[in-house]
């Protein structure tokens, strides 16, 4: 019988982009948290790819890479352009922050 080893890890920071030395790291996540409520919303509805592409003013080639998370070809600006489409309020909210640099963040209620 073989004694099975000590699986390594270490905690990640809960910024998987930042976690792999990815450039642009807190927008990455910016982008997936919208992206994903985005995709929660349109299975949701139970809205058809080309549904929603017409919600959103896209085609549905570009619906089918956004719910697979394939969100690089849109800004943050126009995820937020797509919640609101799907009936969603979008606030920004600018605070100071006690820390040497701010962070993104995405609250969804």
């Amino acid at each position: 019988m073989k004694k099975k080893g000590t699986i390594q890890f270490e905690e990640g920071s809960g910024n998987v982009f930042a976690d792999l030395d990815l450039p642009h790291a807190e927008q990455e996540l910016l982008k997936a948290r919208l992206t994903l409520q985005i995709y929660r919303l349109i299975k949701a509805r139970d809205l058809t790819q080309a549904q929603a592409g017409k919600i959103l003013g896209i085609k549905q080639p570009h619906v089918s890479a956004l719910i697979r998370n394939r969100s690089g070809i849109f800004s943050v600006e126009r995820l937020m352009q797509f919640l609101t489409a799907l009936g969603q309020d979008v606030e920004i909210s600018v605070r100071p922050t006690r820390k040497e640099h701010g962070q993104l963040s995405v609250v969804v209620r």
